[in-house]
């Protein structure tokens, strides 16, 4: 394991903007919703919609950015896509303070935020490799989950004490500062960016450059189906997990937010675990065992009761899955990294973006539509029996890059 400080300066900085922007993204998250409902008094059916049809209109969007990051240098596109996040979140509290704010505006704040975050996502992930030597990028990866996880288990209990104390609005005012601190960051980073690659084909048929690099790769279109099939599955229990704990067990709010908030800090555990038991145990075997680890706790899920019982049986199950997950996370990030060239990270990253948000909110409107025709716990064990078979499509034959 590298020692503290060994990854750098530069890295620092681009894991400060990564940390800030992350923690922007999470109170967002936790925001947009309640000015839905709060402010504008809108219905179930568009707060649903706020979500789902925002995030797949911002994937389509984010098509073509694959080929427009991987052909320009990095650190502009990441400094304009954190400008272009401020400039929307910002603009919800100006629109409140004017009297003009409406459900529209709320849908494009969310799909310009979700297609910045693709473009952003893209750009850092590609440049990541750029200022990590080789054998840091475990550690390097390791700390941006540990940052992800982080601001899920801070950021929207903090951000929902700000609504409570400050106004939805008014945490949105403070949500645009953070993508001015991670544009700061990167503008911060000295060491000189290597060029980019120069384009060889048309924009047009640049479009599908990132799914043919993946699927033209044995272990890569193994962990893609495999991340398409865990996430869905996954995603298609978050919201009915709220309606089993809520509705059907009586969970008290405050056993809701224990539920949802206490397991993050296993992501965080097992983050920072990584390089430990990658240097122990070998990259490969890490990987693998994880990604088991991380499909079985779903099952579980459909038999919790209410009451105390019920509450840990969940607590146990998140705690366990989100620190597979976190172990899992930065070794997949580190396999995809070393798998792909360099002049195709951007093209691959945000192909694997866009069909993660699109998969997903088709997951969760699939579970949906299952509770209409069978027992709630019946669906979250046909999801969880998915989620197990998500294991058998890891990378078993193809080592680590």
């Amino acid at each position: 394991m590298l020692r503290p400080g060994a990854l750098g300066r530069d890295f620092e900085l681009l894991w400060l903007a990564y940390s800030t922007s992350a923690v922007g993204t999470a109170l967002a998250a936790g925001a947009l919703p309640l000015i839905a409902i709060t402010v504008l008094d809108v219905s179930t059916l568009q707060v649903s919609l706020l979500a789902t049809l925002s995030g797949l209109a911002g994937a389509v969007i984010a098509l073509p950015f694959g080929g427009l990051i991987e052909h320009r240098r990095k650190r502009p596109v990441m400094i304009f896509t954190d400008l272009v996040r401020f400039a929307a979140a910002a603009s919800i509290p100006v629109a409140a303070l004017l009297g003009g704010l409406t459900y529209l505006q709320l849908c494009l704040v969310a799909f310009v935020t979700t297609s910045a975050t693709i473009a952003f996502t893209a750009a850092s992930g590609a440049h990541l490799k750029a200022l990590v030597p080789a054998g840091g990028l475990t550690e390097a990866n390791s700390r941006i989950e540990s940052a992800f996880w982080f601001s899920n288990t801070l950021g929207t209990p903090i951000g929902g004490g700000l609504i409570s104390l400050l106004g939805a609005t008014t945490t949105m005012a403070l949500d645009a500062i953070s993508y001015l601190l991670s544009a700061f960051g990167v503008s911060r980073i000295r060491r000189p960016e290597p060029p980019p690659p120069i384009r060889t084909v048309k924009p047009s048929k640049d479009l599908v450059t990132g799914w043919r690099q993946i699927f033209a790769h044995r272990g890569l279109n193994a962990l893609f189906w495999n991340s398409q099939l865990f996430g869905g599955s996954v995603m298609l229990v978050s919201p009915l997990l709220a309606v089993l704990m809520l509705r059907d067990l009586h969970f008290a709010p405050w056993q809701y937010g224990l539920v949802l908030g206490a397991p993050c800090l296993g992501g965080i555990l097992g983050a920072r675990s990584t390089p430990w038991l990658t240097n122990r145990y070998g990259a490969h075997r890490v990987l693998l065992v994880s990604g088991v680890a991380r499909a079985i706790w779903l099952l579980p899920m459909p038999f919790a009761g209410p009451g105390t019982t019920g509450m840990v049986l969940l607590i146990t199950t998140q705690f366990g899955l989100l620190i597979s997950a976190g172990i899992f996370n930065p070794s997949f990030a580190t396999y995809r990294l070393n798998a792909v060239e360099d002049g195709y990270l951007s093209r691959v990253t945000t192909s694997w973006s866009i069909s993660s948000r699109t998969t997903q909110p088709l997951a969760i409107a699939a579970g949906g539509l299952l509770t209409t025709v069978l027992p709630l716990p019946t669906t979250l064990l046909l999801a969880a029996l998915t989620c197990l078979l998500s294991a058998l499509l890891l990378p078993w034959h193809t080592p680590t890059p």
